[in-house]
Order: structure tokens, then C-alpha cells, then sequence
């Protein structure tokens, strides 16, 4: 459907200097973590996770201890998107039920530290996989890398919502209804097109559709291969899990639908640089693995419609990022290029929903 990558750099770092008027007020990010960290001793120093595409991410260095620093993109967010005391709350309350989500360490909801209010969470070693398997995995990593990622978003699934101390996360009953009017509201935010798309189309599409939602869960709502950190060696251990801003209670096969959008498929070049080559189980498999771990039958031909909604969510998103840089409120340069693939997504979703 379309031919291109949307970046695919030669070779990808975990960290890297801050990117140019990605900056924030260093002094007073430091003299915040100093006293609200324990043990915030040691020289201050600061890098960036280069790799993401909304929120800024940093790595801060207080001498010997490492810790993560998020906080959202510059310029206008649409409402309720890049939640950082959404993530905390996340993380505080999964962290010891679901191991794989990182330890929460602090919360700012103070915007006058560093311009918007930041988590702050633990920083562990590993890597995340994105256009190759590691030198460091055995050989056929790629397939055992796919079954670990779906069988980490499966256990997260099968968490109590009240165990975890989230069951007021969300309501899930309407979390479909909503979630297409929100993102079509998002759409509609930044659409840079004249007259009806095939955005648009989608849109209605899903509306007139929706399934009958199963019972609810924590659902992360950007599962995705590249917001998991393996350990170096061993593709099967999934040690970490990111980006939990969005996270809520709903539908579950929401997040397999966004899942597979970032898979590997024969009808459209995947969204990820490079995870074509990566060895993965085919998208059939994942479904198998996916509904084995949680004792449940299913098809993929049963997720046409979350799987198209997976392809349209990330549409808009893509054209959120594009719209960024059309109004001047980031230096990435790989933004620029972002919008260009909006509509061979939405027709792509289009496809999916009429084999409904």
C-alpha cells in the first residue's frame, strides 16, 4: 500500500545528547530531584531517549543512579493525551502485580520546574528491538522476540484491576463508543485535508459497527513491539514495558488491534522501520498466542474490526505528530515526514472492515 519508511536511521542508540530545543530548565529539574529523590547524590547530568516520537523522554544521571524523566511534547496536546499523573498512577499501582511495568519514583504536576508536569520512574538496562535482532540472542530470536511481547500484553490483561489499586482507572462500560468519538474529535483537531477523507470514512465506519465489548481490563492503548526491553540475551523475557500515559480500563482487543497495526503484513509495509526482517511469527500466530496464554479461542478474522481500528488510531496519531511540526512546536525533523501515510492507513482500515 505504500513503499517507504518512515525513518530508518543506519544505526539506533538507546540515549544521545539532547536534540536542539528539546531543552528543558536543568537547574531547577535538578534541584527538584534532589529533593524528592532518595539518595539524588553525584554529579547531575542529563541524555535524551532520541528513538520516540511524542513525549520527551530523558535519562538523568545523579552520580551512580539513573532515572527516567517524561514529560509531554512542546506546543498544544489534545485533551486528556500525554497524562503524565496518569502514567505515575499506572506504575505505582502495577509495578508490583505486573513486574514488567517500571517502578514509579516521583510525580510533578508543578509546570513552572520544567514547563509541564513530569514523572519521574526508574531507569533498567536492556534493549529495545527495532529494525534487528541483537548479536547478543541466540539464533531465531525474531519469533521467540513476537511470542514474548504478546504473551507480556496478554499477563498484563489478565491483571485485577482492583488488585492493582486501579479499578477506578476508567469505566469500561462504552469504552468502545468513546474511544471512536475521541479519536475522531483528535482527527478532526488536526486535520490538514479539505472535504472528506478516507480518515473520515473509517470514522463512520467504526462508529456504525462496533462490536459487543467483552469484559474489561487494564489496557495499555500503545502496545506495541518497540515499547518492550528485552534482556540482551534472551528473547523470551520481556523485562520492561513503557509509554503508559494512555493506559485505562477497557476493551483488551483494543490493544491486540493496535498490536497487530505494527506487525509485519504482506498487505502494507509496517509502520516500524525495519521490523519486516525481524523473523517475527506471522499475525495469525500472534492471535493463536495471544488467546492460548489466556485461555481463550480466537481467530484473527474474529479482530477485523480492532484491527482496523489499530490502523486508524495510528493515522490520527501520525497526522498529530505531523501537524507538530507544521506549527512549529518541534525540532525533530522526522515529523515532517509523518503525514505522508495517513490515508494509505485509513484505506487500509477501510479494507479490514468490510470483511466484517
Amino acid at each position: 500500500m505504500y513503499d517507504e519508511k518512515l525513518d530508518r536511521p543506519d544505526e539506533r542508540v538507546e540515549v544521545a545528547p539532547v536534540r536542539a530545543g528539546e531543552e528543558l530548565d536543568w537547574g531547577a529539574l535538578e534541584r527538584y530531584l534532589r529533593a524528592t529523590v532518595p539518595g539524588a547524590e553525584g554529579d547531575f547530568a542529563v541524555l535524551q531517549f532520541p528513538n520516540g516520537s511524542a513525549n520527551l523522554t530523558y535519562r538523568v544521571a545523579l552520580g551512580e543512579q539513573l532515572l527516567v524523566v517524561r514529560r509531554p511534547p512542546f506546543g498544544r496536546v489534545a485533551p486528556k493525551a500525554h497524562d503524565m499523573e496518569r502514567e505515575h498512577r499506572v506504575l505505582a499501582g502495577l509495578h508490583p502485580v505486573y513486574p514488567r511495568a517500571p517502578r514509579a519514583v516521583a510525580f510533578c504536576g508543578d509546570p513552572s520546574v520544567i514547563g509541564a508536569p513530569f514523572l519521574v520512574s526508574e531507569y533498567r538496562r536492556g534493549v529495545v528491538v527495532w529494525d534487528r535482532v541483537p548479536d547478543t540472542m541466540p539464533a531465531g530470536g525474531g519469533r521467540r522476540l513476537g511470542i514474548a511481547a504478546v504473551e507480556a500484553l496478554a499477563d498484563l490483561h489478565a491483571v485485577d484491576p482492583a488488585a492493582a489499586g486501579l479499578q477506578r482507572l476508567g469505566r469500561p462500560e462504552g469504552y468502545l463508543e468513546r474511544q471512536v468519538a475521541g479519536w475522531t474529535q483528535r482527527w478532526q483537531a488536526v486535520t490538514t485535508h479539505e472535504g472528506p477523507t478516507a480518515t473520515d470514512a473509517v470514522a463512520d465506519e467504526l462508529a456504525r459497527t462496533l462490536p459487543v465489548q467483552g469484559p474489561g481490563a487494564v489496557v495499555h492503548n500503545d502496545f506495541k513491539l518497540d515499547n518492550c526491553q528485552f534482556a540482551p540475551d534472551d528473547p523470551t523475557r520481556v523485562t520492561s514495558v513503557f509509554d503508559w500515559d494512555m493506559a485505562t480500563l477497557g476493551d483488551p482487543l483494543t490493544d491486540l488491534g493496535t498490536l497487530l497495526n505494527y506487525w509485519p503484513d504482506p498487505a502494507v509495509v509496517s509502520i516500524l522501520p525495519g521490523v519486516d526482517e525481524l523473523g517475527l511469527p506471522d499475525k495469525d500466530e500472534v492471535v493463536a498466542a495471544y488467546g492460548a496464554r489466556l485461555g481463550r479461542e480466537l481467530r484473527r478474522g474474529d479482530l477485523a474490526w480492532y484491527e482496523a481500528f489499530g490502523y486508524w488510531k495510528t493515522a490520527v496519531i501520525l497526522q498529530q505528530l505531523y501537524a507538530r511540526f507544521v506549527r512549529g512546536e518541534t525540532s525533530d525533523p522526522r515529523m515532517a515526514g509523518r503525514g505522508a501515510h495517513v490515508t494509505a492507513l485509513s484505506e487500509h482500515a477501510l479494507h479490514l472492515l468490510k470483511t466484517i
